[in-house]
């Protein structure tokens, strides 16, 4: 049966799109695009106070499967995709075994395929077991649908070795995306060096730690002439880094976390909450001020979540013996909508370009608008709705978001894939 969207807000940059119309879906594609559309036999949904726009893409996710069930699955982590308003999420390979060939890629296809609640686009490891000694099977996980090579988790920590990947991998034409972290430099580090580490006697984690391998590896994308997509960016002088290379006309990327952009160091109080240990560590307001800037000129190309489940048991450890990470498909929307769009500090144009074009065009995805003949992945949210982050109310396995009890505006309320809802009304279906 058709679907008849009525009354929505629409924007879509992408189209020159910024208003109210019809939006009529006939199988998986969008039939027509307008105002007072009629269409016989359709179901119609009125989407008044809505807004409606191109769905939403995270293209930073850990979904844990295969072999960390015990912190989340393809399932459940796909259901909280959904309820977070997105279409789809490029996984992660850090998993076990690691997504470092075509099987496993097949793998999470298939599994996510059959028990998902978004799309699900694999990505693939750099080198074999994350190791950093040898090249993955690159062509293998092209072959079966692989969208990037990431060594996320870690960062390739030898230069000749990332050299020897980008050189041989750019005849895939996929984009490289790096974790960039000085394992040397870094050590054990747990939170921000400075005032944090000294206030809470913890090892730090100096900000050069991550900037020295931002710098080598735009060095790199600049010898070997590879696309470099820079992750969850957290410093000053790392956006500085990437605006430098966008000047000089490098293929050079970039994505921000909400909670580098909305949170610092200084949230890290006594109560040591390991939810806010994350990877890279919470920087200072300044860097977080300046991630923002990145946003808004366009140096920061993407948000991201690094959306990264635990086990209550394993985050309920002491904090240097916590794992790294917290979840963020259920807050992201909303953290960007109270943070950014309420404030005035960018518009829903621009963040459109942010969660939806600019994550499918980083990652060689085909586009979607909102405009006639377009596959039907569309995001629905209500820019009013006030509610308080409750971690136990999230739909992810996990429960390790650092905004528990915020006070957030905005959320989906219906997601559609391909024409076929996935949230309806607020509710997973």
């Amino acid at each position: 049966m058709a679907l008849l969207l009525k009354n929505a807000h629409v924007v879509d940059p992408s189209v020159e799109l910024d208003g109210i119309v019809d939006v009529l879906i006939d199988g998986e594609r969008i039939a027509r695009v307008g105002e007072n559309l009629d269409a016989a036999d359709a179901e119609v949904v009125d989407l008044s106070g809505k807004y409606l726009v191109p769905g939403l893409v995270d293209m930073h996710v850990h979904l844990r499967e295969p072999g960390f069930e015990h912190k989340g699955t393809i399932e459940s982590e796909t259901r909280a995709a959904a309820r977070g308003g997105f279409t789809g999420v490029c996984s992660m390979p850090n998993t076990d075994p690691v997504t470092d060939n075509g099987v496993t890629i097949e793998y999470v296809k298939s599994v996510a395929a059959r028990e998902g609640h978004c799309r699900v686009y694999p990505s693939g490891a750099m080198t074999r077991g994350l190791k950093g000694e040898i090249i993955s099977e690159m062509g293998d996980m092209v072959a079966h649908g692989a969208v990037a090579f990431t060594d996320d988790g870690r960062g390739v920590q030898g230069a000749g070795m990332l050299r020897r990947a980008m050189d041989y991998g750019k005849m895939f034409d996929r984009v490289f995306m790096s974790h960039c972290q000085d394992e040397d430099l870094v050590g054990d580090g747990q939170v921000n060096e400075g005032v944090a580490s000294t206030r809470l006697g913890l090892l730090g984690w100096p900000a050069a730690g991550e900037e020295i391998q931002i710098a080598r590896d735009i060095a790199i994308a600049e010898l070997t002439g590879a696309k470099l997509h820079i992750q969850h960016i957290s410093t000053a002088r790392g956006v500085e880094l990437v605006r430098e290379a966008k000047a000089k006309g490098l293929p050079v990327t970039c994505e921000a976390t909400p909670h580098h952009m909305f949170l610092t160091e200084d949230a890290i109080d006594g109560t040591y909450d390991t939810s806010l240990k994350v990877n890279p560590p919470l920087r200072t307001a300044a860097d977080a001020q300046a991630v923002v800037a990145g946003v808004v000129d366009g140096t920061v190309d993407a948000i991201v979540t690094d959306h990264a489940p635990h086990a209550d048991w394993e985050k309920s450890r002491e904090f240097e013996l916590a794992p790294f990470g917290m979840i963020g498909l259920e807050t992201s929307l909303a953290l960007v909508i109270t943070n950014l769009v309420k404030t005035g500090t960018i518009d829903y144009g621009r963040m459109v370009e942010l969660m939806a074009i600019a994550p499918r065009r980083i990652l060689g995805l085909d586009q979607v608008s909102v405009a006639e003949g377009s596959v039907a992945d569309l995001t629905v949210f209500d820019p009013e709705a006030s509610w308080t982050v409750d971690a136990d109310a999230l739909e992810s396995a996990a429960r390790n978001t650092g905004f528990k009890g915020a006070e957030l505006t905005g959320r989906a309320t219906d997601v559609f894939v391909g024409g076929v809802a996935t949230l309806r009304d607020g509710v997973v279906c």
